[in-house]
């Protein structure tokens, strides 16, 4: 009896330690780091392309370019950082080794640098030049460090490389930061193994909060993730965790796509590639306008400045969206306010506050009421992420003709989603979760008439 009753215990500790492993393999259980739900608030990033490519018109770099052709003859990481916060972006990255291994900083580990250009007497160190400007306009920092060097004769022994990338890693984690993103690009390196792990450790160590970015199959455990492709769209529901070979992980996406039409880098035909207004308002949308980051690449051109064309076209960009987005668009502050504080708190235009169904409820209605009836084709939405991903299914809905009228429907809401559809007129207006697997919490309803 005592034998039967301890394998009846035995057995319930291990359904319960079973129920504990599914449960906690459950997407809904899945929740963000701090640091990532600071890092999705930045929303928009540049990344600047910069280097040997710049001066040989060239895309992808073998390494065999000679330091001395990087000559540029005015720097100025001051103009990138002031066009790219123009334009709305809040953090920049730079690219301080690309493939062809030529290094942005005088770096120790190799020759292969700054340090052997006649760029200022090869004393110049591009990677604190480009995080005190971005310092100095309010902007958060990264860094973009290959894995793959076609240059580096270490390279073909992977022990041996991985000891010369963590060096190159100490240098910047070190001596720079902090650092929001830490770019670890894919490009080059199947087949070859690296020492991720090791990588991750010494990361960590002087850069904890840095988010990290991967494509999912580079390695299992980064902070974020590559959106497969560089058009500048998320394609379909865009839900925050994703699933490695069963191994659940909260990984939002980031979108790069770069300011020129399939150029990272700066060539002399770059005028003739910028993307147009409408066509970088349509990928905004379509990137942190359904919950992902928007990483959009500059380059500089052989001076070491963004062309004119580029800083104009940023700063239109900019203004496009405040005309279309700005606060003073949102039409939801023109709204018959309530007592209820749990409605205003999504009405209030400030994200730190939100309005949270009741607890435990899988469906509930955020309802707006305007005194007199408005006019309005978008809605933007914005979920408390903090405890995971709630609403996987939801409806705008108008009070038409006596009675609620879908206007939008969708899955996911996430970080940010903008909804558009036909103009519709109303005085009424109300979020529909009509499903949610956790406690519904939005940071943010607004409502915008863009007229097209």
């Amino acid at each position: 009896m005592l034998i039967r009753r301890c394998a009846m215990m035995a057995a319930a500790i291990a359904a319960t330690f079973l129920a504990g492993s599914v449960a906690a393999q459950n997407f809904a259980d899945i929740k963000p780091s701090p640091q990532q739900t600071h890092w999705q608030d930045l929303q928009f990033g540049v990344i600047v392309h910069f280097g040997t490519n710049t001066f040989l018109d060239r895309e992808w770099g073998d390494g065999t370019a000679d330091p001395k052709v990087f000559n540029p003859d005015h720097v100025d990481p001051d103009q990138w950082a002031r066009a790219a916060k123009s334009a709305g972006a809040t953090y920049m990255l730079l690219v301080a080794k690309h493939h062809d291994g030529f290094a942005l900083w005088p770096t120790d580990q190799s020759n292969y640098s700054v340090k052997s250009s006649p760029w200022m007497g090869g004393k110049g160190d591009l990677v604190r030049m480009t995080e005190e400007a971005a310092h100095k306009e309010g902007m958060e920092f990264g860094v973009y460090l290959s894995p793959w060097d076609r240059h580096e004769p270490r390279y073909k022994d992977p022990a041996a490389y991985d000891k010369y990338y963590m060096a190159q890693m100490d240098e910047l984690v070190i001596n720079y930061g902090p650092l929001v993103e830490w770019w670890l690009d894919g490009a080059g390196s199947a087949g070859h193994v690296y020492d991720f792990k090791k990588y991750m450790e010494e990361l960590r160590t002087y850069q904890p909060n840095t988010m990290v970015f991967a494509d999912v199959a580079l390695f299992g455990y980064g902070d974020i993730r590559w959106v497969g492709q560089e058009d500048g769209h998320i394609h379909g529901e865009n839900w925050n965790v994703i699933d490695r070979h069963g191994d659940l992980r909260w990984r939002p996406v980031e979108v790069d796509t770069p300011l020129h039409k399939l150029q990272w880098f700066w060539h002399p035909n770059s005028d003739s590639t910028l993307k147009s207004v409408d066509e970088l308002m349509d990928i905004w949308e379509n990137s942190v306008g359904l919950g992902g980051q928007l990483m959009l690449g500059l380059a500089p051109n052989r001076h070491g400045l963004l062309p004119a064309a580029d800083v104009q076209r940023l700063k239109e960009f900019g203004q496009a969206l405040q005309a279309r987005y700005g606060a003073d668009k949102n039409l939801v502050r023109e709204h018959a306010h309530s007592d209820d504080a749990n409605v205003e708190a999504a009405l209030d235009g400030n994200p730190d506050t939100f309005w949270s169904a009741p607890e435990g409820s899988t469906h509930a209605t955020l309802e707006v009421d305007f005194p007199t009836p408005i006019t309005f084709d978008h809605a933007l939405s914005m979920e408390w992420l903090n405890d995971g991903q709630c609403v996987q299914k939801y409806a705008i809905e108008a009070w038409v003709n006596q009675a609620w009228q879908p206007v939008a429907k969708a899955q996911a809401i996430g970080h940010m989603k903008i909804d558009h559809f036909a103009p519709t007129t109303t005085s009424k207006v109300r979020l529909n979760i009509l499903s949610s697997v956790c406690t519904a919490r939005i940071r943010e309803f607004q409502l915008f008439q863009v007229g097209k």
